[in-house]
């Protein structure tokens, strides 16, 4: 499925924040904007969402902590029980370390092949840049064509893009 993008690019990254204003005064909802740094306080102009990546990890975490437990109960209550100067069978405080690093392991290891699972991310995968030089110095602005209507909103568009600093504006399609 071929997808085609207006993009403007731009300089500096206050051009950015304004141009973005501006579209979304228009109605206009940008596709994403590639940048060679983070740009702060961006998140509210393109409507991201918070990530559900924090309960993934809380999830991944708890159960990386019952594993923990469960094994270190296992182990010394039933598989091998010893009695060792009257201590209990499941010395529960001597459990922590164990469980507090098998809580570490799960949550970093889940969180991250969840992330790479959600945005596709997998070997031998070909990146697909706006430009090329969004990883150095130009930030970069992204429309999706489907998302606008007609040939007048395009202009306007660019206009925009124009208007607020961008250097240049080109049309990119990915297959």
């Amino acid at each position: 499925m071929k997808k085609t993008f207006l993009l403007g690019k731009f300089w500096n990254p206050d051009d950015v924040m304004t141009a973005l204003g501006k579209l979304r005064d228009q109605g206009v909802q940008a596709y994403d904007v590639y940048s060679p740094f983070p740009i702060h306080n961006i998140e509210p102009l393109l409507d991201i969402k918070r990530t559900r990546l924090s309960v993934a990890c809380f999830i991944y975490g708890c159960i990386g902590a019952l594993t923990g437990f469960t094994l270190m109960s296992l182990l010394y209550g039933a598989v091998w029980p010893m009695n060792i100067g009257g201590k209990p069978a499941i010395p529960v405080p001597s459990f922590a370390p164990v469980t507090f690093e098998m809580t570490i392991l799960f949550a970093a290891h889940g969180v991250i092949i969840t992330f790479f699972i959600v945005q596709q991310y997998f070997p031998g995968k070909k990146a697909e840049l706006m430009d090329i030089r969004q990883t150095d110095d130009v930030f970069v602005i992204a429309i999706d064509q489907d998302r606008i209507s007609g040939v007048d909103q395009t202009q306007s568009i660019s206009n925009v893009f124009t208007a607020n600093g961008a250097f240049e504006v080109t049309e990119k399609t990915f297959e």
